[in-house]
């Protein structure tokens, strides 16, 4: 069958469907062309990432669209709801890009304690001893308190790297059952860590030095963090985003920096993507990544092959 990865799939994932005698399409279709080519050329499985939405509008028109695929874990830009009501099967790859974003969020954990990203965008300017004197105020990890704010894999991941560079890390989620943690120590070393998420999120993010968000929006659409949430913040806390746009209320957190409630921001993921606010994208205190938390050679391999795999599997049941 003719499956269309609109937003790509991995060379990897490519062999695997094809050994398995389907025609995989790479070809980038505009959305305001995607239903017509989808029905044109008979697309019984469309594959996505975030850049193209699947949404009831194209779900309706397309009746031969057997399957939706999510090369990733949010699947805001899908109707998963409704897709599945009308009998459209719904997929994504939940556990092939939680090692790479979490290493994407130690990264960026550590350019908003140093100010990497503003000294990055300023040593052109050759005057090297007042950067130094600027930049000469970061802080370490080690021994700080990081809350995640949403402990499934990726939030898991995040604190098996968080503990071992020696941060005190607590988790909130609206599960509460101890999560085993397991270390991969290196030199074929290991260890584990329990922690107990707490449901509270206001009084776990109270005393935070470091929060990583990884949630999706309320249900109505709204952001999880606003002016309410950043009032119960210490001074200086600092705020990782590599979730969803649009968690974050961007107007209070640009409020937040500017009076010093929040030290600094990292953000991977913005409101109105692919086009972010340039506000955003200019503030000093901001460190910007464009939406690359799954973006390693290794994840979409992963991703590419489980995605292959569950579609194999989907369709041998019929």
């Amino acid at each position: 069958m003719n499956i269309l990865a609109n937003d790509g799939i991995s060379q990897a994932g490519i062999e695997v469907l094809e050994a398995a005698g389907h025609n995989v399409i790479t070809k980038n279709v505009s959305q305001d062309n995607l239903i017509e080519y989808i029905n044109a050329e008979n697309i019984k499985v469309l594959l996505v990432r975030s850049a193209t939405t699947a949404r009831k509008e194209l779900i309706d028109a397309c009746p031969n669209l057997k399957l939706i695929g999510r090369g990733g874990v949010g699947m805001d830009n899908i109707d998963v709801d409704y897709a599945r009501s009308v009998g459209r099967v719904i997929i994504n790859t939940p556990a092939a890009s939680s090692q790479s974003v979490a290493e994407l969020v130690l990264g960026q954990l550590t350019a908003i304690s140093r100010s990497l990203h503003d000294s990055f965008n300023n040593m052109e300017s050759g005057d090297f001893k007042t950067l130094k004197k600027k930049y000469a105020k970061g802080v370490e990890l080690r021994g700080k308190k990081l809350v995640i704010v949403g402990f499934g894999r990726i939030g898991q991941s995040v604190a098996s790297y968080a503990i071992g560079v020696g941060m005190n890390v607590s988790a909130v989620d609206h599960f509460n059952d101890p999560c085993k943690i397991e270390l991969a120590l290196g030199n074929n070393t290991s260890a584990s860590v329990t922690i107990t998420p707490s449901s509270n999120m206001l009084e776990e993010i109270k005393d935070a030095d470091y929060i990583s968000l990884h949630i999706p929006k309320q249900a109505d659409g709204s952001a999880v963090i606003t002016k309410s949430e950043f009032d119960k913040m210490k001074d200086g806390v600092r705020i990782v985003n590599a979730s969803r746009g649009g968690v974050i209320n961007e107007d209070d957190l640009i409020e937040a920096l500017n009076n010093g409630k929040v030290a600094a921001t990292a953000l991977d993921v913005y409101e109105n993507e692919p086009n972010p606010r340039k506000d955003l994208l200019s503030h000093p205190s901001i460190a910007c990544t464009p939406h690359i938390g799954a973006a390693t050679l290794e994840a979409q391999d992963r991703i590419g092959t489980e995605l292959a795999h569950k579609i194999i599997a989907e369709f041998d049941k019929k």
